[in-house]
């Protein structure tokens, strides 16, 4: 019978590609350099092909190599589903659990799910990840994180989708703007010119703009900002007006700033708010009971 790469071997070789650096590398797989170098050419030897090259100033895959670090990327993570799943069969929502979430959700829903969450199941070690929508979903399809709390819309026709509510956008202005005399502003009558929103990359911005039935190219383009507390302070300091979720506004982002909040006339415009995780996880039933909880919570 032909021998076969270990599972050790294969994490070797896919943190010299994560890191490109041997020492590096073997700090991440928690093995000395010597260890993960053995490791390495014990594989090469196994497959009788050059996976790495190595010089003093750089480390880099062969052609071959890059190809056999994708396989290995599958091999290592179908590995870990494996066990995930003899775990989560004895007890579910228990162990650790990789999850991402947006900015614009993370600080103003977690607050108020993880408390009940982690006292309804205390074995379980929740290993949090903030990023954009885009990277968490990357991280998502290789690995890297379990499952991811976005907003919706978003293109997610290779994942399962939980959606747990929606959150309506508010109009968020100063107590002596215009706007602030109308109890329910009509969103054609919004002055795009002084419509501030987020910075490029964020998909509330894109929310923001479809509310508000803008075309991107429409919006200013001096000021933006990379957070809603950054935008917030834009809107008190006489910038413009801004359209914020609901969620964050329950949640305090306006607290000390002076600035009101209006709903907005006809059809409330809002995003949706959803879980989402790889398809071919044996963890499915685990993330749609995740999502029951985080439903529940996040509507209390």
């Amino acid at each position: 019978m032909r021998t076969l790469p270990t599972l050790r071997q294969l994490r070797y070789l896919v943190a010299i590609a994560d890191h490109r650096h041997f020492g590096r590398a073997a700090e991440a797989c928690f093995a000395t350099q010597s260890t993960l170098s053995a490791g390495l050419q014990e594989l090469e030897n196994l497959l009788d092909v050059k996976l790495v090259e190595r010089s003093k100033r750089r480390v880099m895959l062969t052609p071959l190599g890059e190809a056999v670090v994708a396989r290995a990327r599958i091999v290592l993570r179908e590995a870990e589903d494996l066990a995930e799943l003899a775990h989560a069969s004895k007890d579910p929502l228990s162990g650790p659990l990789r999850l991402g979430v947006i900015p614009t959700i993370g600080p103003y829903l977690l607050p108020r799910v993880l408390p009940p969450l982690r006292q309804r199941y205390p074995n379980l070690r929740l290993y949090l990840r903030e990023d954009m929508t885009a990277r968490l979903l990357d991280a998502l399809h290789d690995g890297e994180i379990d499952v991811a709390l976005i907003a919706l819309p978003f293109p997610t026709d290779e994942l399962e989708v939980r959606r747990l509510g929606a959150d309506p956008f508010l109009l968020a202005c100063r107590s002596d703007d215009p706007l602030a005399k109308a109890k329910a502003p009509e969103l054609e009558h919004l002055p795009e010119e002084r419509l501030l929103l987020l910075d490029e990359g964020h998909c509330l911005r894109e929310h923001a703009l479809a509310a508000c039935r803008l075309e991107p190219s429409h919006h200013r383009d001096d000021f933006r900002a990379t957070s809603l507390p950054t935008l917030v302070q834009m809107v008190a300091n006489q910038l413009g007006v801004t359209l914020l979720p609901k969620m964050a506004v329950d949640a305090g982002l306006l607290a000390g700033t002076g600035l009101i909040t209006r709903d907005l006339a006809d059809t409330t415009p809002a995003r949706g708010i959803a879980l989402v995780w790889r398809k071919t996880t044996p963890r499915s039933a685990e993330f749609d009971l995740l999502a029951g909880v985080l439903h529940e919570f996040a509507a209390g």
